[in-house]
């Protein structure tokens, strides 16, 4: 039981995979869609999010070929790995969205109230109009990071750039958004200071 491979023949697909062989690909795919489809509603307890962990775990198996640790003579055990850490990443995705749901005030009806209101409760008076106005590349930056909780690096490598780059811009655009919020803050400080007189 020292092995993890099904057949003799994982890794002759695999390094065909690896060659670009797509057809090979489809064959390790087949091989061990199943086993990882288990492992991951195990997981996640649900069997959409079982798909998308599938999916996902097996779009780094092929993105990542050309490092992927054959253990065994299969790839199994890193796919098993793979997908126990796209199940945590879902998760945490999930939990965020139910956040979000969770922040829109009850009683809205239509989908468009919903994201207004969404937006209002982001805002901040006027942070979100701040957001929408920045470059593609700043925006997006700010996203992965502060929002989807993406580390420097790998948002970085999402937009390729570099860290040390990517860094510089958050601590720029960071102070931008201070500096945003507090010229935004001023009318309504001075309008409170007004009425009380």
């Amino acid at each position: 039981m020292g092995t993890f491979a099904d057949e003799p023949d994982e890794a002759a697909e695999w390094a065909g995979a690896c060659a670009g062989d797509s057809s090979a690909f489809a064959a390790v795919y087949d091989r061990h869609r199943e086993r990882v489809f288990r492992a991951a509603l195990r997981l996640t307890g649900d069997r959409h999010d079982a798909e998308d962990v599938t999916a996902a775990a097996f779009f780094e198996l092929w993105r990542r070929r050309a490092s992927v640790r054959v253990v065994g003579g299969s790839v199994l055990p890193w796919l098993l790995v793979v997908t126990s850490n796209a199940a945590r990443n879902q998760a945490r995705s999930v939990r965020r969205h139910r956040r979000l749901i969770d922040a829109i005030p009850r009683g809205v009806d239509d989908g468009a109230a919903a994201f207004e209101a969404v937006d209002d409760a982001v805002d901040h008076a006027g942070l979100a109009r701040e957001l929408r106005e920045m470059p593609d590349r700043d925006r997006a930056l700010l996203v992965l990071t502060a929002l989807e909780g993406y580390s420097t690096v790998a948002a970085a490598e999402a937009l390729g750039i570099s860290a040390g780059a990517a860094r510089v811009r958050l601590h720029r655009l960071r102070g931008r958004l201070r500096e945003a919020h507090t010229r935004l803050q001023a009318p309504a400080a001075a309008d409170e200071l007004g009425g009380a007189r």
